[in-house]
């Protein structure tokens, strides 16, 4: 949301420098983008962060994005389950159908998948997720058409393909992820060392996420059209502005707010195996820009 905000607001003329914005598919390709050096500021997920760090990028977090923008959906079945048996629903549900819950997320160590894991294996103690449910890797943006086809019966999905799913009769929310791990970050603005360095550019890249946040929380339906207008095709202005009612649509820029979940998220990605080890909070966030302009 921060930068469809930045952008039609005009927030990035106020960088003291040459910004140029590309737009990338996935959260993967802007990731491989970044660790090549042909990004130098990027929103994305919190868990690959991470891994850039963890593997020796000279880079760090300069603030939040979002948090708690997950929803557990599932078909109406699961749901009824879900709500008489809790923990118990897995088991049962494979009792009765002999097969587990097909769970589309997307790819292991994913902000979603951490989620999800913690959901599944914490929140409710129902096992290890491998021996619970049958977990296939689906993209967010084909969650919709394969829940919708029948070919995975629950995922976990972020706005504003979790309202979609809600529109339609045969499914319907089983949590959301700020009850399962509360405050848990989802996506951060992640700046390499170059920008890092030059503190008036790194300080004015946070005035204007600020900003940005600030505009979205008092004009959240310009928000909602500006992010309909940038996305495009598929999300209409109608269908965003249903998005950003959602409590799945929570923005902010301070990066303190997130950092005692991204240790509880960062062991799951440690378990996972796409980081060595726990990344520690000052390697992972750089606080003097956003410090600096409070």
């Amino acid at each position: 949301m921060h930068h469809y905000v930045m952008e039609r607001e005009g927030y990035y003329e106020g960088v003291p420098a040459d910004v140029t914005i590309e737009r990338f598919n996935s959260g993967p390709s802007v990731v491989k983008a970044f660790a090549s050096g042909d990004v130098d500021v990027a929103f994305f997920g919190i868990t690959p962060a991470m891994v850039l760090v963890d593997k020796g990028t000279d880079a760090g977090i300069l603030a939040a994005n979002s948090r708690n923008g997950f929803k557990l959906m599932g078909t109406t079945e699961i749901a009824e389950l879900y709500e008489q048996e809790g923990a118990n629903t897995f088991e049962r549900f494979e009792s009765e159908r002999g097969r587990k819950i097909r769970f589309g997320a997307p790819p292991d160590g994913s902000v979603p998948d951490i989620v999800l894991r913690y959901w599944v294996q914490e929140d409710l103690g129902a096992g290890e997720i491998e021996s619970t449910i049958n977990k296939s890797k689906i993209p967010p943006a084909k969650a919709v058409q394969t829940i919708q086809s029948g070919d995975i019966d629950a995922t976990i999905i972020q706005e504003p393909f979790a309202t979609i799913i809600d529109q339609n009769d045969r499914f319907s929310e089983l949590a959301w992820s700020g009850n399962v791990l509360e405050n848990h970050p989802v996506t951060v603005l992640f700046a390499n060392q170059w920008v890092l360095d030059d503190s008036e550019v790194a300080r004015s890249l946070v005035e204007q996420h600020v900003a940005a946040t600030e505009f979205t929380t008092d004009s959240p339906d310009a928000a909602a059209a500006h992010a309909a207008s940038v996305i495009g095709p598929g999300v209409s202005e109608g269908l965003a502005t249903a998005a950003m009612d959602s409590r799945a649509s929570d923005f902010l820029s301070d990066p303190h707010a997130i950092t005692d979940q991204a240790g509880t998220m960062g062991e799951f990605v440690a378990n996972v195996g796409n980081i060595e080890e726990l990344v520690a909070t000052e390697d992972l966030f750089a606080f003097d820009s956003y410090d600096a302009v409070q």
